[in-house]
């Protein structure tokens, strides 16, 4: 993750603002990620507290008034902290918002596999997404899922 944002620090045209919107809540680390990289970190709304899930209108609602070009971080599955998810449909809805108001999609893809059991099934935010021409950056983690940095 550190290396992505390193390289959108770097990397996004001047004119694009150093922002980049995470979810309400998110990781911990993911702030100081981004702030090392010289963005500033805004929260979009995400999780509702009285329903104990994905507050699905306001999140979109957040990403058609976003501007233009804005950099979101997204978990691409195992929502972390809350384990809430968007459905495949809902990831569909937000696709076109994304594409059309040329936002970048920022995967944090940490617990691929975890989600729904199927590590296919887990990466369809984002393959779908690349598919249809959104810009995606995608920060995979083995650590947790396949275990390959345990001993």
């Amino acid at each position: 993750m550190r290396v992505g944002a390193e390289f959108l620090g770097r990397f996004l045209p001047s004119y694009v603002e150093r922002t980049v919107y995470v979810s309400d809540p998110t990781y911990v680390n993911h702030y100081p990620v981004f702030e090392l990289s010289g963005f500033r970190v805004k929260e979009y709304p995400y999780y509702d507290p009285k329903t104990r899930g994905l507050d699905f209108a306001a999140f979109h609602e957040f990403v058609k008034n976003a501007p233009r070009q804005s950099v979101f971080l997204l978990h691409a599955c195992a929502h972390n902290p809350t384990g809430v998810d968007p459905s495949r449909a809902q990831w569909d809805q937000l696709l076109p918002t994304f594409r059309d108001r040329g936002h970048i999609a920022f995967f944090d893809s940490a617990y691929q596999g975890f989600a729904s059991g199927d590590p296919e099934n887990d990466a369809y935010s984002f393959r779908s997404w690349a598919a249809a021409g959104v810009p995606v950056v995608v920060a995979q983690s083995y650590a947790k899922n396949f275990g390959l940095y345990g001993t």
